[in-house]
């Protein structure tokens, strides 16, 4: 009987590793798959020695056999501390996307608005002048400049720029009489069918606008619209093998294209909502109103990082985001059971100490705009962003989450749901299977666009 039990934990942990090796693979991961390899072996040689032997150490062969069950047992349980607050925005500040880093980084086009904003925020000033001076996204002096590919997403964001107008338009005459449910489940299906690999709906509130307007010159200091009732969140998701290669020019070649798809998406589905008489208006790249990651979180599509951006429920933060707001009120998409990524980002921090520029803290969320979340330094980051000329993605690509949707990361993802034990097991496993610090190229890969 104990030879049996042997026989089924050898076979179970080897087609385990053999399939986690597999993966690790095809990942291209190829420390993974030599450790996995190790490890593989290491089992055949210890279960073999039990089956064997089956005579020379039967208790030390049962109580190894009753501590991996004991272990499989707590494994499953679901325990988490009891403390765990939920944000309380009730009184958040409204964002200003004056604010933003890319808009103060825009006044240098306008000298009489950086005049205006620096008067409002003298704080801001040095920081500015410092940005100001550093090389234009696409110039030469930048790290990962590349003359033939730079100009592509150049492109891309150019090709941004003109299609604004798309994001609002006409609204049909009248309004049509709409079953919801049926609505809400055809444009759910629209979205993914464009792209698209997760939709939520959220009522707005205050905290979900930008207060002001920033990115443009033409409305810079203007009220946004806030009269829109519901949001509907967009997920597009990046390419990890692209990601992987932070931050070096694959991030912005890969930020960009999704961010292309995330406008294209949303300003179909804002259209097809117009169709029906009811207002409603993309947001998207250069052109929001609205800020993407709290409506993203609070839909229940995931979670707030550590890093200061949404993590996905199974893509992690390797996703981008689109919104599209409208007045007419949908029901909102059902909660997400707490997956506990919040809880892992506390203990990882594998992204602050890999973070190039030092823009993400080690320490706990900061108090910012009256409620508690993750944010980042924004100047540090962004100054670094335009010294190598790219999205730089390191954080994203060091993530613990941004990991393939296959069978043995969605058992990983299921597992680090659990318990706090199982979190500080997974990241140990990360750490030792993936590294703890990624070497920064010096280089573009010489295949820049990965398909």
């Amino acid at each position: 009987m104990l030879i049996l039990i042997n026989i089924l934990f050898l076979t179970g942990i080897n087609l385990f590793l053999f399939i986690l090796g597999l993966s690790s693979f095809f990942e291209k991961e190829i420390r993974a798959t030599r450790i996995t390899l190790v490890f593989l072996i290491l089992n055949i040689l210890f279960w073999g020695f039990f089956i064997k032997n089956p005579d020379s150490m039967p208790r030390f062969n049962l109580v190894v056999i009753s501590g991996i069950c004991l272990f499989c047992a707590i494994s499953l349980m679901r325990f988490f501390p009891k403390n765990f607050l939920k944000r309380d925005t009730s009184r958040a500040i409204q964002y200003d996307e004056r604010d933003n880093m890319f808009a103060r980084n825009n006044l240098q086009h306008h000298p009489e608005l950086m005049e205006t904003y620096h008067k409002q925020h003298p704080e801001n000033k040095s920081h500015d002048k410092q940005i100001h001076n550093k090389p234009e996204f696409g110039d030469a002096k930048q790290v990962y400049h590349d003359e033939y590919t730079a100009t592509c997403y150049k492109a891309a964001f150019q090709y941004l720029e003109q299609t604004i107008p798309l994001s609002d338009g006409i609204v049909a005459p009248h309004k049509k009489k709409v079953d919801i449910k049926k609505f809400t489940t055809t444009l759910s299906e629209m979205i993914r069918f464009y792209g698209g690999c997760d939709v939520g709906f959220i009522p707005l509130k205050p905290h979900h606008f930008y207060s002001h307007k920033g990115r443009h010159a033409h409305n810079w200091g203007d009220k946004t619209d806030q009269t829109h009732k519901t949001a509907i969140v967009i997920v597009v998701p990046m390419r990890i093998p692209m990601i992987k290669h932070g931050p070096t020019s694959a991030v912005i070649q890969e930020s960009a294209q999704k961010y292309v798809e995330a406008a294209k998406i949303s300003n179909i589905a804002a259209s097809y909502i117009r169709q029906f008489g009811f207002l409603a208006r993309a947001h998207n790249d250069a052109n929001y109103g609205t800020l993407c990651v709290p409506l993203a979180v609070e839909s229940g599509l995931g979670e707030l990082g550590r890093m200061g951006i949404f993590m996905h429920k199974i893509h992690g933060p390797c996703v981008r985001l689109a919104i599209i707001t409208t007045d007419i009120k949908l029901p909102p998409s059902p909660q997400t059971s707490n997956l506990h990524m919040e809880n892992f980002c506390k203990i990882c921090k594998k992204c602050a100490d890999n973070c190039p520029s030092g823009s993400i803290t080690r320490g706990e969320e900061q108090e910012s705009r009256n409620f508690r979340h993750w944010s980042i330094d924004q100047e540090k980051c962004f100054s670094y962003w335009k010294t190598i000329g790219s999205d730089c993605g390191m954080c994203i690509s060091v993530c613990p989450y941004t990991k393939p949707d296959t069978l043995v990361h969605k058992l990983v993802r299921f597992y680090i749901s659990r318990n706090l034990l199982n979190q500080r097991i997974a990241l140990f496993m990360d750490d030792l299977l993936y590294g703890r610090i990624k070497k920064i190229p010096r280089t573009n890969p010489d295949k820049l666009f990965l398909c």
